[in-house]
Formats: C-alpha cells, structure tokens, sequence
C-alpha cells in the first residue's frame, strides 16, 4: 500500500501526521516572525540611504546575510549556536528547563507556543476536513494567518511578502474549486475574485470614512490586504461574518487590554490578529455558523 493511500485510510494517522508537521513547521515559523520585520527593516534604512546617497555614491560595504535560512540561529543573550537537538519543537524547552544551555538565559516561552499553537491547529484543519486536498490548503492557510497573528502583535505590521502572496494562493486554489459542500475551502474562482476584492474595498472605505470623520488613521493598510486574502481563500460570503466577529472581538479585548495596563483609548492596538483568528473560525465553522443564522429565516413546515 502507497503511503498516501495509507494515510487516507487511517485519519488518526493522518490527523498525528499534520500535528508533527505543524509542529516542526511552528518551529520555522518562530523564525519568521523574529527575522522577516528585521529584515525589511533593513531593506528600507538601505533604500533611504540610498536614496540620500544618490546615484554617484561609492558602492557600499555589504552587510553580512541575513535572511531566513542564514545566519544560523543563537542565543539572543550570548549568541551560542544553537545545535539540531536544542531545536526540536517544544520538547527541546522542555529538557532545557526554558534556558540556555550555554549561559542559563531564560528562553522565550513565546517559542514553545507558537510551535504547539501551530501543531494543534494543523491537526484540527486535518480532523476538520479529512484527507485530501482541501485540509492541505486549510492547513497552509493556518500557517500563514498564524506567522502574520504574532508579527502584527509585536510590531503591528502586516507584510507585503506574507499577505499579497497568501492572497494570491487562495487565488490559485480557488481555480480548482468548488469543494466538496460543506467545506469552506476550495471556493469558485468567482466567489475568490469578489471576495478578494470586497475584502480590499470595504475595509479601504472603512478607513477613508473613519480619516475623513477624524482626520486620524484607524487601521493600516496590511489589513486591508489580509481580509482581502481571507475573502480570495473562503468567498465574498465569509466577509460580513469575519469583519463583525473579528471587530466585536477586537473591541471587547483592546478594551480589557488597554485597562489594564492603563492607556488611554489612542493607543492603536493591532487589528491584524483579530482578523486572523475569525477568519480561521470561518474556516472551520463558517458554512455551519452562516447556515444556522439563515435558517432562523427560513419558514418552517
């Protein structure tokens, strides 16, 4: 028996198969969320200075890589390599006691939970959807929303390099739908062109209202991108239900957020994780939560 005839035969297997890969994957996504801010970063104070420079400057020093793949990953506090078996998703916290090997550094906690975060979830899509093709999309959909959740908390950026790609993908995806009913995902080809549209448009017109009303920016520009992704991936029908839960959610916890630590109502607070986690509740429940609201409307016998 092929080994993909026998993982669709067992969906437990299947199901332990994605959460290992969700936790490695998790694992890659830490690196991510550490480097990918860094590195545009560095590209824009690069590009200024070149601008600034001009086109007759001498050609600068290059700086030494980095990137997602180099340099190798260290210790924050002392910088020791950190070896293959100190690498291993949550498991390696564990036996390490949350510290460095080398000088007892206190290890984020922050790395652990991605990397579980990131295996749960995966096995869930799986458990959700089956074997097949649509929990594969499902899952890497989950991936992305989970790097973009934890890069718009620290630094309240939500990346070209991440969203425009992912809106692209469910672009792509969607050519091969639609899905079995029931499923969210894959989508009509037409559903994600509307979607990924209405998704752009009505946040960009939420935004103009709100700057003309106030004369202030009341969100950034990668979420429009984001919920425009999110509508390319499971349908302009999803967009009214993530927009109202991802915005009574986001109101309810930015509220108990800013209370406690006592800042007043302008401090921005990041509406990209919001944005993210009721898109991947629509993924999950979207077609039960829209059927049940639409039945109340139906007549009954």
């Amino acid at each position: 028996m092929r080994l993909i005839d026998f993982y669709a035969a067992s969906p437990a297997l299947f199901i332990g198969a994605c959460g290992v890969v969700g936790l490695l994957i998790g694992s890659f996504l830490n690196v991510v969320i550490y480097r990918l801010p860094i590195m545009l970063e560095r590209q824009w104070r690069e590009d200024c200075e070149n601008l600034k420079a001009g086109a007759d400057a001498p050609p600068r020093v290059a700086a030494p890589a980095f990137n997602l793949v180099v340099p190798r990953s260290a210790c924050p506090a002392c910088r020791a390599p950190i070896s293959a078996w100190q690498n291993v998703p949550v498991i390696s916290f564990l036996l390490l006691g949350g510290r460095c090997r080398a000088c007892r550094a206190s290890i984020s906690l922050r790395y652990p939970l991605v990397e579980a975060l990131t295996g749960l979830l995966s096995a869930a899509v799986a458990w959700n959807f089956g074997f097949g093709a649509a929990a594969l999309a499902a899952i890497l959909l989950t991936w992305f929303l989970i790097a973009l959740t934890f890069i718009d908390i620290d630094h309240q950026l939500l990346p070209d390099s991440l969203t425009l790609p992912l809106m692209w993908l469910g672009l792509i995806v969607s050519l091969w739908g639609p899905g079995v009913s029931g499923q969210s995902i894959p989508v009509d080809l037409r559903s994600s062109v509307i979607g990924a549209v209405g998704g752009y448009v009505s946040l960009w017109c939420v935004y103009q209202l709100f700057r003309f009303a106030t004369g202030k920016e009341g969100m950034g520009h990668g979420d429009f991108k984001l919920l425009a992704a999110l509508g390319a991936w499971l349908g302009w029908q999803m967009l009214l239900p993530i927009v109202l839960v991802s915005a009574a959610v986001g109101a309810v916890v930015g509220i108990i957020m800013l209370s406690i630590q006592g800042r007043g109502r302008a401090t921005p607070v990041a509406f990209g994780p919001f944005l993210a986690a009721a898109g991947w509740l629509m993924l999950m429940l979207g077609h039960e939560i829209v059927g049940r609201y639409m039945s109340l409307f139906s007549p009954h016998p």
